[in-house]
């Protein structure tokens, strides 16, 4: 008979989320590692873009698409009233293009882009694109969870840029002998 020895684990911080505890929280989500995504639409005042990793999958046939914007995000309502958008899949060399579309980056302005058939703004040379239809909008707290039905896709060979704790970075290929 073999006795298992038990298998010693860090200790862990178990919590309920609530106000006092956002933190914690935040750092706990921070420990999912995500790609990395610009959404873009184009509203009266022009194109716009917004920095997101909250974009999934979520069906193949028909084939969706999901992301959520921050209700408190300047950006919100000019997404959350779009009729289409674009995901652009960042690659690992594009982190600049990341902070391009953070609070304060430049945007659009100097940057290379062309509108698609619906006149949405659409980026060269990511890794992944999805044009999409706004298919529905659901509450999602304190974000909108954003469905879109993707119209066209496109794609090409190179490393995602990702984001886990705070960080972006890539993956680390691990070889075995």
């Amino acid at each position: 008979m073999t006795i298992m020895q038990p298998i010693r684990q860090p200790p862990e911080h178990l919590f309920v989320p609530d106000a006092d505890n956002t933190r914690s929280f935040r750092n706990a989500l921070g420990s999912f590692t995500t790609g990395v995504t610009v959404v873009t639409t184009l509203t009266q005042a022009g194109p716009i873009g917004m920095t997101v990793n909250s974009f999934a999958s979520v069906s193949l046939d028909p084939p969706l698409v999901l992301w959520s914007p921050a209700k408190s995000s300047g950006r919100h309502a000019a997404f959350t009233g779009a009729s289409h958008f674009a995901v652009h899949v960042l690659g690992v060399e594009q982190d600049g293009l990341s902070a391009r579309f953070t609070r304060g980056g430049a945007g659009f302005e100097g940057l290379d882009w062309r509108a698609n058939a619906e006149g949405v703004p659409v980026i060269a040379g990511t890794i992944a694109r999805f044009e999409c239809a706004t298919a529905s909008l659901h509450d999602g707290g304190d974000h909108t969870i954003v469905l879109g039905r993707v119209l066209r896709a496109a794609h090409r060979e190179g490393e995602p840029l990702l984001f886990s704790r705070g960080t972006f970075g890539r993956f680390s290929t691990r070889h075995q002998a």
